[in-house]
């Protein structure tokens, strides 16, 4: 029965990757978000193609900054960075752990080390440094207290799977048997789900960033509505040249013009443009980012006392979810 279920998964999964590689492509989405999606997914498999068609895919042209600024889409956002970071360095360090043949509790170790380790020093605050003005000591700094708690609720839920079931599926504990990473990709689901509420958290108090939308300089720096304009004018400058410009035609058409007035809405609309223009940040993918789903609404940021209650509250709940592992969880 198991082993149909598997491979079932295991081909829904590899029709699911296939999908979300291809199709995210066109997503104006930043890159480390769209790498995030991808690894998801190859663990997720459907559901991670299911995450990303409800929380990131644009469903028209244009629409990706107001479809992704609703708060459960933010949310979505950066569980799935989570996931994606600490799961991948979780899964390796099992994948690892089984290898050596080590013991519970040195394993478990070694999962959240490399779990942390990866997420927060490569997927969090590597691949999200422009974020820092470039910095990376800078973004490990603004990075570390999200991760940590997100991080924590992450690895409780991948423990209680992970380390249940995989005694009770004869080679599961090996990476070379499907099985293994059958559990460990719905140990992943659980840990994903978990994580959920405490990243809904981080992103109303604006400590973690949720979806974001990135697109190409050209379409970036052409403010909304601009494009139409510009085309328009290029059209009238083109009728300007092959304007007979002599005769009575040519006074007429020079006494209009001067009698243009150029402080109407249209040149107060480009001189707002320009100035919009020269505030945006041109470096880097960065350059078409949306800073409006950058949520600016809601609680600001918490205190010092609440940062320590929420950090401690993740610790005790990892450390509940090990105490419980190692007393209950049969031996492989």
């Amino acid at each position: 029965m198991l082993d149909g279920v598997m491979l079932l998964w295991f081909i829904l999964t590899a029709l699911s990757v296939l999908y979300v590689a291809i199709d995210i492509v066109s997503t104006p989405e930043a890159n480390v978000m769209k790498w995030g999606f991808v690894i998801l997914t190859c663990f997720a498999g459907p559901l991670g193609a299911f995450f990303y068609v409800l929380g990131c895919r644009e469903p028209l042209p244009g629409t990706h900054e107001q479809y992704v600024s609703a708060r459960w889409r933010q949310v979505l956002g950066s569980t799935m960075h989570c996931a994606a970071g600490d799961g991948l360095g979780i899964v390796v360090g099992a994948a690892i752990g089984s290898v050596l043949n080590l013991g519970m509790a040195v394993d478990i170790t070694l999962e959240y080390v490399i779990g942390f380790g990866f997420g927060w020093l490569f997927f969090q605050a590597f691949a999200m440094r422009d974020m820092a003005g470039g910095v990376y000591l800078k973004s490990l700094r603004m990075t570390f207290i999200p991760e940590f708690f997100s991080m924590n609720i992450l690895m409780v839920g991948m423990l209680m799977v992970s380390k249940f079931w995989m005694p009770a599926v004869e080679g599961s504990g090996s990476p070379a048997s499907p099985a293994f990473w059958f559990i460990m990709s719905i140990a992943l689901v659980a840990g994903f789900l978990c994580a959920y509420p405490m990243n809904w958290w981080l992103v109303s108090r604006h400590l973690k960033h949720g979806m974001m939308t990135v697109r190409p300089k050209a379409a970036a720096s052409m403010p909304e509505g601009h494009a139409g304009h510009e085309g328009h004018d290029m059209k009238d400058m083109k009728a300007m040249k092959d304007m007979d410009m002599s005769g009575e035609y040519a006074g007429h058409d020079m006494k209009g013009m001067k009698a243009m007035d150029m402080s109407d809405e249209h040149a107060g609309h480009d001189m707002k443009d320009m100035k919009d223009m020269k505030g945006m940040d041109s470096s880097g993918e960065h350059a078409g980012h949306d800073m409006s789903t950058m949520d600016s609404s809601g609680p600001r940021k918490p205190g010092a006392g609440v940062l320590f209650g929420m950090g401690l509250f993740s610790v005790v709940m990892l450390a509940i979810a090990v105490a419980v592992v190692l007393s209950l969880a049969p031996r492989g």
